[in-house]
């Protein structure tokens, strides 16, 4: 939603003041010049990318419209008092005791509550794998940890490439426009026998290939790229939460203070605070 928001008002200040300053709009209706500029965009963006990037940026589009968040406070809480859960009982019981749990966990009693949770699959299979791994014995913690640092750089580097593809679309939008500007003025200069008045038209008319170049690379393009970064690292917070909580809890610290760990990481906006995860870890200890 925020996204067509900023590109209304984008819009209206563009078109807004080309109005303000008496602009006539007929002269910025150039669909010919918008379907060069789009189609060779489209054609350097299919040329220079492979089909796994294609379909990636292609599917992550819709999602960029879209108001809800995916990762708020309501799941990290989820999250932080499963994780506490699951430590719990691996203290209480070994963590032997959590294999089926594990192996099984749309069937396991400790996480029916956790719905958000049991809903993000990417999320689920990184805790159950590394939990498969601390539940098999000999797993020593710098080696889980180092595991865990490559497939979160996979992750990021995997998940930033729709972003990458579409910067690089948006850095060339620019030039493109320069292309069906210089397109129209050699049109122009070829009618160099028209009046004056018709010739200055042609090439105004030219002219509109740069702004239309310019206004969509840096007004509607190169922002879906920032913002499917943002969107990467925001992902990245939950496996980093519970990154820290395993390690700790690896480490010999109590299911309570390696929750308290995986807390301290988050980002203010979504980051409970103390009291209410202390209340929350009461209350499943209290269930």
């Amino acid at each position: 939603m925020l996204v067509i928001v900023g590109y209304l008002l984008v819009l209206g200040a563009v078109f807004g003041g080309f109005a303000m300053m008496g602009g006539n709009f007929g002269a910025l209706y150039q669909p010919l010049e918008l379907l060069m500029i789009g189609g060779a965009a489209l054609g350097a963006f299919v040329a220079g990318n492979d089909g796994k990037t294609i379909r990636a940026t292609f599917k992550v589009l819709p999602k960029l419209f879209r108001s809800s968040k995916k990762h708020d406070k309501a799941l990290y809480m989820e999250l932080l008092a499963l994780l506490y859960v699951l430590l719990s009982k691996g203290r209480k019981d070994g963590m032997l005791a959590l294999e089926s749990d594990v192996d099984d966990p749309h069937n396991s009693p400790l996480f029916a509550p956790y719905t958000l949770i049991l809903g993000d699959a990417p999320v689920m299979e990184f805790l159950t794998d590394y939990l498969r791994l601390i539940v098999s014995g000999n797993t020593d913690p710098f080696e889980i940890d180092q595991l865990m640092e490559h497939e979160l750089e996979t992750f990021k580097h995997e998940a930033e490439v729709p972003a990458h593809s579409l910067a690089r679309v948006g850095d060339a939008l620019p030039a493109l426009g320069i292309v069906a500007a210089v397109l129209g003025v050699v049109h122009a200069l070829a009618s160099a026998d028209l009046p004056p008045a018709v010739m200055g038209e042609m090439i105004a008319h030219a002219m509109v290939g740069t702004f239309l170049g310019v206004l969509l690379a840096y007004g509607f393009v190169s922002p879906l790229a920032t913002l499917i970064e943002h969107k990467v690292a925001e992902s990245l917070h939950v496996y980093e939460c519970i990154k820290v909580t395993l390690m700790a809890s690896l480490n010999g610290y109590v299911p309570q203070l390696a929750v308290e760990f995986g807390r301290k990481i988050l980002v203010s906006t979504e980051r409970p605070s103390f009291i209410e995860l202390d209340g929350h870890v009461r209350e499943v200890k209290n269930r």
